[in-house]
């Protein structure tokens, strides 16, 4: 069976876009081929910084026959429905469709179309201009004089060429020649653009990768990333030192060359003085190095490792020294916006208001930020007010936090007004990904508690699902009062998620809460808190206090139980346990968690099993009666327990109920299954020797009281009607 070898080749594509423009490329092309009733076997895409490739396996020759029948409208009906058909089928006339006849319905046309198969390289130069044209690039942009035309070809950087060959391994290859902005597919590219710019002819794609390797090109991404890390970590390595890897710095470069050559470059050791994180960051952002550090060590070495494109023929001395100008450079600036951000603000005598407001101590750099930052009114968001105005909302979210979290509010409160202080620092300004980082090291420079510097950096965590949560209990309060802070203030204004968009975070900042609670076992209601703190923000921005107010709040805490589904069920719990013991006003979600554990091992025990379906039984009688509405004594009358078998179950419902009852006040949901768990015997007992539905009224109405009160004694751990068998 024939291959497809397809080469977009263009000026440089930038390299945040390479993998997933390769990979739409695969997608709409293969989509399309099975569209015309093509298949194959397999396809893999490649990227470099010049060329997008397509390598598809084993394609069909040919698209089958199609035969296709399209029912009509009956011969009697009106002109415009016939001309409709006529239409739709692609028939000059009715006499071009057949008449078929139905008993029931009576007769009515049938239009049979019959489509030919194509041939693979007609579909293909079919498709082809269609794809190139409207490809998915972010920005596309028309180049060249080319431009200045109407309709002119819009693409990421100026198209340069298009390779396109079918056939099959062992016969001669042929050209699909399709144009696109004047560019005609053809079976030439072109390799490395400063070592090799000769044209190279291809047939197939084997001998196409061989061809670009001679070429200096490797087409391989994957393989591209490997040669740069093992050779960085070989070059590091004889130098006594090792590579700090940088999987996102690694992907980055690997889509800057086509021929990687790994070079070390070096600064002056006076730079070291500059925190790990900024030098880093420096190095990385502004040349796309990776830097390096003694072998086991935790401070960086003056070495860093850079990737060329071009094999210098003077061993890459002259790339080294530009970029080693470069780097010290930027590494001067760093150094200067380290020692500022330690200094005094020139404007103290203006942030004295600030500083009272936030009891800050004005003789100190981190201090002074936090009251600029105030006095400056800088705007958080437009509907939310100022930073400053946050960081109080901040700290009164923390004095609700820092109880049930065990934490010394002193020490909560003092990190909360310093938290976002580096945002006016030059480090943060120059690398905002170093916020709470350099918080943390200027709050230990200037002496607070390490506890305080801690929760600076950490209060911003978790950011993703795998990321650490915060350790101290200090720092655990920081980070839940902020996210709180964030989902009521977005809640309080209309912010909030929509379908796949979450511009500001929010579901990540739920997941935050959920995994701090749970994990590090806070026990914090959260409505008493929503409402006492939506209260306030809509006194802070001018909001109406109306009846909506308690719809938004129930909102927040339904997303909070939205999320906390997800983050259950990919721990492994079964969402019908999950529901089993979740209410809409459930706002502990710390016992939902332990409830739901208690229960998934409970019922899948055998006495969970057999009470599970008792209970079910007596709940589904009750719910049916209470639905025709038959009478239900407001309570369980002894007198009128006439069997044993009754007599016996109210007995163990008094004591289970009690017993699981107390369990639940202490936490202990596994004592309270066990407690519910003698039930099942009476339970089964009772069904087995008792008929429900007594002609005596009175009787009847006991006994449907009876089972509400199974209902009510296996509700205090769960509704065990929502769970499934």
């Amino acid at each position: 069976m024939p291959d497809l070898l397809l080469e977009l080749r263009s000026e440089e594509i930038p390299a945040r876009l390479q993998r997933k423009a390769a990979g739409d490329l695969k997608k709409l092309v293969t989509d399309a081929l099975v569209e015309a009733g093509l298949s194959y076997e397999g396809a893999r895409e490649y990227w470099t910084p010049r060329r997008l490739t397509l390598d598809i396996r084993g394609l069909t020759a040919r698209s089958a026959d199609v035969r296709e029948e399209r029912k009509g409208p009956r011969t009697d009906a009106n002109e415009k429905a016939i001309e409709g058909f006529l239409r739709g089928a692609g028939l000059a006339s009715i006499s071009e469709a057949q008449v078929q006849s139905d008993p029931k319905k009576g007769d009515f046309y049938i239009a049979v179309i019959s489509k030919p198969g194509r041939n693979a390289e007609d579909i293909i130069a079919g498709i082809m201009p269609a794809i190139i044209r409207d490809f998915p690039w972010p920005k596309p942009m028309r180049w060249g004089k080319a431009s200045a035309q109407p309709g002119s070809l819009r693409w990421v950087r100026p198209l340069q060429s298009i390779t396109c060959l079918f056939g099959t391994e062992h016969e001669e290859t042929t050209v699909i020649p399709f144009e696109v902005g004047g560019i005609v597919a053809s079976n030439v590219t072109y390799g490395h653009r400063f070592h090799a710019p000769d044209a190279i002819t291809v047939k197939r794609f084997d001998d196409y990768v061989a061809s670009l390797e001679k070429a200096k090109v490797i087409l391989d991404g994957e393989r591209r990333k490997d040669i740069i890390l093992h050779d960085a970590r070989d070059v590091a390595f004889a130098n006594g030192l090792e590579l700090v890897e940088d999987e996102g710095l690694l992907e980055e470069v690997s889509g800057l060359v086509e021929w990687p050559q790994v070079l070390m470059g070096s600064f002056e050791e006076d730079y070291l003085s500059i925190p790990s994180e900024i030098i880093r960051l420096t190095i990385k952002t502004n040349q796309k190095c990776f830097v390096t550090r003694p072998v086991g060590g935790d401070t960086l070495s003056n070495k860093f490792i850079l990737v060329s494109n071009i094999e210098a023929s003077d061993g890459g001395k002259e790339i080294i020294h530009g970029n080693g100008k470069v780097v010290r450079a930027r590494l001067s600036d760093a150094l200067h916006f380290w020692k500022r951000d330690q200094g005094n603000l020139p404007d103290l005598e203006t942030l004295e208001a600030s500083a009272k407001k936030f009891s800050l101590d004005l003789k100190k750099p981190l201090d002074q930020r936090m009251a600029k930052l105030d006095s400056l009114n800088v705007t958080f968001h437009a509907k939310l007010g100022t930073q400053g105005e946050r960081v109080e909302r901040i700290r009164a979210m923390a004095a609700k936090v820092a109880f049930p979290a065990g934490a010394d509010y002193k020490l909560v409160d003092r990190a909360v007004v310093l938290a976002k202080a580096d945002l006016r620092t030059e480090a943060v300004g120059e690398f905002p990904e170093l916020q709470g980082v350099m918080g943390r090291k200027y709050a230990a420079l200037q002496g607070e508690d390490a506890v305080v510097s801690t929760a600076i950096e950490e209060h911003y965590k978790p950011q993703g699902p795998s990321d650490q949560l915060p350790q101290d209990k200090v720092a655990i309060t920081v980070a839940l009062a902020d996210k709180l802070d964030t989902l009521i203030g977005f809640w309080a204004v209309d912010e909030k998620p929509t379908g796949s968009k979450d511009p500001f975070a929010l579901r990540r900042a739920a997941l935050g809460v959920i995994r701090i609670i749970l994990e590090r076992g806070v026990h914090l209601t959260l409505l008493p808190r929503i409402v006492s703190h939506m209260g306030r923000i809509d006194m802070d921005i001018g909001n109406t206090v109306d009846a909506d107010d308690m719809s938004r709040q129930l909102d927040l805490l339904s997303f909070f139980h939205d999320r906390l589904k997800v983050y259950l069920r990919d721990q492994g719990a079964r969402h019908d346990l999950i529901d089993a013991v979740l209410t809409p006003e459930t706002d502990d979600l710390r016992m939902v968690a332990r409830r739901v554990e208690a229960l998934t091992a409970f019922i899948t025990s055998e006495d969970g099993k057999n009470l599970l379906a008792g209970t079910k039984r007596a709940v589904q009688l009750l719910a049916a009666e209470e639905k025709k509405g038959t009478v239900v004594a407001d309570g369980v009358s002894e007198a009128l327990l006439k069997l044993d078998a009754e007599r016996e179950l109210f007995a163990a419902i008094t004591t289970a109920s009690a017993e699981a009852t107390d369990a639940v006040s202490k936490e202990d949901f596994r004592s309270a299954m066990a407690a519910l768990s003698k039930l099942r015997a009476p339970v089964d007992r009772f069904f087995d020797d008792v008929l429900v539905n007594d002609p005596d009224a009175a009787i009847r109405a006991n006994r449907l009281a009876l089972l509400r009160l199974i209902r009510e004694a296996t509700g205090t751990v769960a509704d065990f009607s929502k769970i499934a068998g």
